[in-house]
């Protein structure tokens, strides 16, 4: 089978992430004797500087981890609402969504406390060996991408007349960063270094000691004390008006990265490992408990097996907006039942639906938000949509970033950093980034499970996915993509399972290369919250009689390019004969899997 690249194999380690940088970052990790752990930290932190329209330090990360001969583990890298931000304060400013940018969507940032917890329990170099690469990146520059560029000049305007300490950073002399030119972050690279010595001078010497100095900086030093006037501050956000936020000093002292079980399903001889439902990640899970045993190597591919999955994806995620969320007790038990699956498949016919469906897991009535049952008018779906797209208010779709990697031990990582984008809320004056804006997921709506709550996280998009066989950790994936992500995974996922070996190996490139495509038939977690009934988006690839089919059954069929639907990354280890392999997606021309 033609696929873009090889599918790498070797013994020492491997990468992938969705920025070259960043994976050869994390490669030179290894090199230098680092395990899994420093190389993801050392990546993450590069990725904040290449890829600062898709994530940031002030954003979020959910992190899968499995420690050679150790349990899975979640590392929640996703902050919560801050004290202040209840339903009452934003319905008080005459508000019937939180706007999707600016300082009221803030959550307390998660990504950076997430990389340094995961750097001090299962890393190994010290702070600044991983921060090195980064700070060399931002200091000397890096060759920019396109995006990043034309992410930059589509919020001009917004820059230089509302937020200009972002214009200050991201459009030196006046122009946005050209293609493949280098662009610098000096007050990026000014605040890590900053960083280290702070921690350096406070930490007493030991690696661990550093780390913990370094959070307290980052909570309670001049970054918090940065963090919390910037967001005092009123700015300009996508609902046309200037607010204030609502994160506080305390908010920001007061909570750190924890770990928790991974949500563990079992798969014709696989264990999927995802995050729990204040992530969007049991959709994988339940697109899988929804096939029948006539989804299999045979079908792979045909119009009946995208109809299936389009279709099954549609209950998933009519699921995941009716029950998922950090603020109530998710019936996940029921949603995952054979019993309820079984039923819930009954739903699948011939044709397309055209509704949104939530089960009643456990006999419980569903309840949708109001926005929601009143019927939001859609969008027309874009190829490849989850990439950012920004109005003049600064409105965007969210998209993120990826790596996984697996080192010579068998430890393995996947992880999904996001939000904080250059787009998503004002740069902090003198730390060259800004902060995320993840609160737009939730509802402003009273009992909702993804009702805004002080302390509760929203309901996030990021899902980063691990896969074991026999209790041994086999598979890292995943990929940016906002609500395309358990979508674009299932389909990687089936890919890898159904299809061929290759070279005694599974064949992630051969998974990742396959057509792609997704469906928008729920409400979107971003801003404004647009819904496209019966819509599905394909890669041309899939072939003209697929489209001619789709259609037939009813579906509402847009084709686009046929490298326009996913950006997913993998790593895979063979317990056996430690095999170690890897894989990247060529679409957009950015990520890139390394490894020997």
């Amino acid at each position: 089978m033609f696929t873009t690249r090889p599918t790498l194999q070797g013994t020492f380690g491997m990468v992938s992430s969705t920025h070259w940088l960043a994976s050869q970052s994390a490669m030179a990790e290894l090199e230098r004797g680092g395990n899994a752990f420093d190389a993801a930290v050392a990546a993450a932190f590069v990725l904040h500087v290449v890829e600062p329209h898709l994530n940031g330090p002030a954003g979020d990360a959910p992190i899968i981890l499995a420690p050679a001969g150790g349990p899975v583990r979640v590392l929640c890298g996703q902050g919560p609402a801050p004290a202040g931000a209840t339903i009452a304060h934003y319905r008080g400013l005459g508000l019937d969504l939180v706007p999707g940018t600016g300082p009221l969507a803030a959550v307390v940032p998660g990504a950076f406390d997430a990389w340094l917890v995961l750097l001090r329990d299962h890393g190994t170099r010290g702070l600044a060996d991983v921060l090195d690469h980064a700070i060399g990146y931002a200091e000397g520059g890096h060759p920019v991408v396109e995006r990043v560029g034309a992410t930059v000049e589509s919020v001009r305007e917004l820059f230089t007349e509302e937020w200009t300490s972002s214009a200050e950073v991201y459009l030196p002399g006046g122009r946005s960063p050209a293609p493949g030119e280098l662009f610098r972050n000096p007050d990026l690279a000014a605040t890590w270094r900053r960083l280290l010595a702070e921690a350096s001078a406070a930490g007493g010497g030991s690696r661990e000691a550093v780390i913990d100095a370094a959070r307290r900086v980052w909570r309670e030093g001049f970054i918090g004390e940065a963090l919390a006037a910037h967001a005092a501050r009123p700015a300009m956000d996508s609902s046309g008006r200037r607010h204030a936020g609502v994160l506080t000093g305390d908010d920001l002292a007061g909570w750190s990265a924890a770990y928790e079980d991974p949500l563990l399903y079992e798969w014709r001889g696989w264990t999927i490992a995802k995050a729990g439902p204040w992530t969007q990640g049991p959709a994988l899970p339940q697109q899988l408990a929804l096939l029948d045993d006539g989804i299999d190597a045979a079908s792979y591919g045909s119009p009946d097996y995208v109809h299936t999955l389009v279709e099954g994806s549609k209950l998933a995620m009519a699921d995941r907006e009716a029950w998922y969320g950090d603020a109530a007790d998710v019936p996940l038990d029921d949603l995952l039942s054979p019993a309820y699956n079984d039923a819930r498949r009954a739903l699948i016919g011939e044709r397309a639906s055209f509704e949104l469906r939530p089960g009643s897991p456990g006999g419980r009535t569903p309840r949708l938000a109001a926005y929601v049952r009143d019927g939001v008018p859609g969008v027309p779906a874009a190829p490849g949509s989850g990439e950012p797209t920004v109005a003049r208010t600064g409105e965007t779709r969210g998209d993120t970033c990826h790596v996984d990697v697996v080192d010579r031990w068998g430890n393995m990582v996947s992880a999904t950093p996001s939000g904080g984008w250059l787009q998503s809320s004002p740069v902090v004056p003198g730390l060259g980034f800004p902060l995320g804006s993840r609160l737009q997921m939730t509802w402003l709506e009273e009992g909702l499970p993804s009702s805004l709550t002080p302390g509760r996280r929203p309901r996030t998009t990021l899902s980063p996915s691990l896969a074991l066989r026999g209790g041994e950790p086999v598979l890292a994936f995943g990929t940016p993509g906002g609500d395309q992500q358990d979508q674009w995974q299932t389909h990687f996922f089936l890919a890898v399972t159904l299809r061929p070996e290759v070279r005694g190996g599974l064949d992630l490139q051969g998974a990742i290369d396959a057509p792609n495509w997704h469906q928008d038939s729920f409400p979107s977690s971003f801003y404004p919250r647009a819904t496209v009934p019966g819509s599905v988006t394909v890669e041309s690839r899939v072939g003209e009689d697929t489209v001619a089919e789709l259609r037939r059954r009813g579906h509402l069929v847009t084709v686009g390019d046929p490298w326009s639907e996913g950006r997913l990354c993998a790593v895979a280890r063979d317990p056996e004969t430690g095999r170690l392999s890897a894989a990247a997606n060529p679409r957009g021309m950015q990520g890139y899997a390394v490894g020997r």
